[in-house]
């Protein structure tokens, strides 16, 4: 059977650390997109523009980082969530397969966090197949209200009978969210520890692959002091028999 590989990445905007002592790492980080050799790369933190940090690192990608970070082939699609003074960042997803339509849905519980959901339909091995990229809130009960949004918006745009992957930082301490998403028919690697965050000393799972309609294969962590120099979380790879 065709196999789907989808990873999930908070880039941290592509640069580590504060103040003077911050570093750009978005180049390393397009190695690093290549290097997890996924089908759908699903990120977070991902900027468009930022005219303050433009100026600070002689070496900041003149495209947006989306394009910046897709490897050779692949389709990059971008969407704001948050607007800042300097500029602006958001959900990215990257395929190597056909992008069939894009679409948003702003998810902001409240005026302190702009958060999004990235819907995107690509064809692959010959089915359409959706995703949906998400970053959820700081705060539990807004997450819990952004899952009851997600499951209207399952609902009311995407077939059951259509295959779903739903991945993303979820900020989702000690996995609480996990039985409203099996709620939903969002099914994730519940047997294995897939720890996330923080990069350096993983402690807990922030980031999660959620599907339906697609056979879990089994799950991967890139670890390293590569992988933890680049963000403040880690990469989680799943694979699906489609």
């Amino acid at each position: 059977m065709p196999t789907l590989r989808v990873a999930t990445y908070n880039i941290h905007k592509g640069v580590q650390g504060h103040g003077p002592a911050r570093r750009l790492e978005i180049h390393n980080l397009g190695h690093a997109v290549e290097q997890l050799d996924a089908d759908v790369v699903c990120l977070q933190e991902v900027r468009k523009l930022h005219r303050r940090e433009q100026q600070y690192f002689t070496r900041w990608p003149e495209l947006p980082q989306a394009e910046f970070l897709a490897p050779e082939g692949y389709e990059a699609v971008y969407q704001t969530n948050a607007t800042t003074r300097h500029g602006e960042h958001g959900n990215a997803l990257l395929s190597r397969w056909p992008v069939v339509s894009r679409g948003h849905e702003d998810m902001s519980d409240h005026r302190f966090e702009q958060r999004g959901l990235l819907h995107v339909i690509v064809q692959a091995h010959g089915r359409p197949i959706h995703v949906i990229v998400l970053h959820l809130g700081l705060i539990a009960a807004s997450r819990v209200r952004q899952i009851e949004q997600l499951g209207r918006f399952v609902e009311r745009e995407i077939p059951r009978k259509e295959a779903l992957v739903v991945a993303g930082d979820f900020n989702d301490w000690g996995a609480k969210l996990r039985a409203p998403m099996n709620r939903l028919g969002l099914s994730d690697f519940m047997g294995e520890r897939m720890l996330t965050y923080p990069s350096r000393l993983p402690l807990t799972q922030l980031d999660f692959v959620y599907s339906r309609g697609l056979k879990p294969v089994g799950a991967e962590i890139p670890r390293g002091r590569i992988w933890w120099r680049m963000s403040d979380h880690l990469p989680l790879i799943a694979e699906f028999k489609v």
